[in-house]
């Protein structure tokens, strides 16, 4: 099935995170899905996340030529980011224990890279050349180590997905208000009628 890869599907506030997010409601056996299963969609992805992360890659375009070859090292990527941040905003801070299989999966996905990183304008290398998906993902996840970051890092509590808050006084809740808030909003206002008219049928 192809994906449509609208906005609500980059709403981790950063490449890395926007990726472990294409695993779908995790901790939940009888619903959850990932949606690399088809190894196509990391292409499709790619080239969606090259306009939705474009601030973030400097306007460097993602290339993912051979999505069936890169798969193992993005979902390396994609599994070890999940596992590492996931802590990190439950425990407070990073387990040093999941760093090393983090730093290996990174370190993978930068091997077959040749470009520079970090120039001032240019976070991601020159922009006028395509950059690798996997590398471009692994200098994302790395980036997540920063304490203002990870002081920052939220799991929405409504789909479950990471997300980074840039809000003023840090209170964002949800990933996408425009979604997982109103869902939210709307179970409990339909958990309150449901109250509110069983109190009545009782009386």
């Amino acid at each position: 099935m192809t994906v449509s890869w609208t906005p609500h599907r980059f709403t981790g506030g950063l490449l890395a995170l926007d990726t472990a997010n294409t695993v779908v409601l995790r901790g939940d056996p009888q619903k959850t899905f990932d949606r690399f299963d088809d190894p196509r969609e990391i292409a499709r992805f790619a080239d969606a996340a090259s306009g939705f992360r474009a601030a973030e890659l400097g306007g460097r375009r993602l290339e993912a030529p051979s999505p069936q070859a890169i798969a193992p090292v993005v979902v390396s990527i994609r599994e070890t980011t999940d596992r590492l941040f996931r802590g990190a905003v439950s425990k407070g801070a990073v387990a040093t224990g999941d760093l090393p299989g983090f730093l290996r999966a990174c370190a993978e996905g930068l091997a077959g890279s040749q470009t520079e990183i970090g120039a001032p304008g240019r976070p991601f290398g020159d922009p006028a050349k395509p950059i690798a998906f996997e590398a471009a993902l692994a200098v994302s996840a790395l980036s997540l180590l920063r304490d203002d970051t990870i002081a920052r890092l939220r799991i929405c509590p409504n789909c479950t997905w990471l997300f980074v808050d840039r809000s003023r006084n840090s209170s964002r809740l949800w990933c996408d208000m425009a979604v997982c808030g109103n869902r939210q909003k709307a179970s409990r206002h339909y958990r309150r009628r449901r109250t509110a008219a069983n109190e009545v049928s009782d009386g």
